[in-house]
This record gives structure tokens, C-alpha cells and sequence, in this order.
């Protein structure tokens, strides 16, 4: 038992007790703040107990989805003076701002130029899903696509299996009444 505790400390999504790298830890105070964090260098937990988050003035441009909801202790969070992409990737941050409305201040737009300087929280789900990349649209449909021809395939082939297990059956019924009419013409010869 003692065993299966470290390993379930490094599951993710699971908060941790030491002070993640390149931030500095007071207290339950996490400062990640000016450290040039980007979302793909974001430390994938913080302490269990932070009351205190600070990612201010980073390049940030998303945060990975989940990656505040095991905080249960967390009071402040400071986003400001990052560049937020308001793509469909901002939608778990803007439904976490939502929740927390005492950290939403500063936290802005920065591109796609038409929601620029917009906050985050004032977004519609509409003006956010409006700027996401519509090649998901082409792939997803690309997708079906490729989903009817392997039916369609998969369809053809059970057919040409029915059709030849017919013609298999028939040619067997064939070659038995075939074989019982030989055996029955050999019996016939062999009581002359």
C-alpha cells in the first residue's frame, strides 16, 4: 500500500505538494508571474492547497482544460497581461472565469482581431465557436465520408460471402445427389 502512494501522486490531474518549476512558492501563495510560462510549458499541476495562483504578464495564450478544477482551496487568480487566443481552446477558461468571477479583471482578447481587447467572461459561446478553425468541420466530414465507403465495402463483401455460400451450398447438394446416384448405379452393377 505504501507503495501506490507516489504513483498516485504523478496521475494526471492530480494536484501535488511541491512547488511547481519556474515558480516560486510562499505559504499557499503559487507565483508563476513574469516566468515567460507559454501553454505548452505550463506546469501540470500546482499544490493542493494554493489559495493564491498568479500567472500574470507570461505568454499565455490558452490554459489546459481541468488544470485549475482540483484547486478546491483556490481564492485568487491572476491572469491579466497574458495574449489570450479567443478560439474554441478558450472555451474552458472562459466557463472556469465565469464560475469565478473575482478573477476575471484584465483577463483579455487578444486575437482573433475582431475580439480583441474583449473580456473573456463577456464572450457569447457563439462569438467564440464563430472563430474556430473549420477544417475540424472538413476532417469530421472527411470523416463520414470515409466511414460510408468502409460500410459501403464492408456491405459489397457480405453480399459476394452470401452469394458464394449459396452457389458453395448448391454445388454441394449437387455433388451429393451426384455421389448418392453414382453410389446406387455401383450397387446396381456389383448385385449383376
Amino acid at each position: 500500500m505504501a507503495r501506490l502512494l507516489p504513483l498516485c501522486l504523478l496521475l494526471p490531474g492530480q494536484t501535488s505538494s511541491a512547488c511547481p518549476r519556474p515558480c516560486s512558492c510562499q505559504g499557499t501563495r503559487v507565483d508563476c508571474s513574469s516566468t515567460s510560462l507559454t501553454s505548452s510549458n505550463l506546469p501540470t499541476s500546482f499544490p493542493s492547497g494554493t489559495t493564491e495562483l498568479l500567472l500574470h504578464n507570461n505568454p499565455l495564450t490558452t490554459l489546459p482544460n481541468r488544470i485549475l478544477d482540483d484547486l478546491t482551496a483556490l481564492r485568487s487568480v491572476s491572469l491579466h497581461r497574458n495574449p489570450w487566443v479567443c478560439d474554441c481552446s478558450v472555451l474552458y477558461l472562459r466557463v472556469w472565469l465565469l464560475r469565478h468571477l473575482n478573477s476575471h479583471l484584465g483577463v483579455n482578447c487578444s486575437s482573433p482581431p475582431h475580439l480583441k481587447g474583449r473580456l473573456i467572461t463577456y464572450l457569447t459561446e457563439e462569438e467564440v465557436l464563430d472563430s474556430c478553425h473549420y477544417w475540424y468541420c472538413n476532417l469530421a466530414l472527411f470523416s463520414q465520408v470515409c466511414l460510408i465507403v468502409f460500410l459501403m465495402v464492408q456491405a459489397a463483401l457480405l453480399v459476394a460471402l452470401v452469394v458464394f455460400l449459396k452457389k458453395f451450398e448448391k454445388l454441394s447438394k449437387e455433388e451429393e445427389s451426384f455421389t448418392a446416384e453414382e453410389a446406387q448405379k455401383e450397387n446396381e452393377y456389383s448385385s449383376l
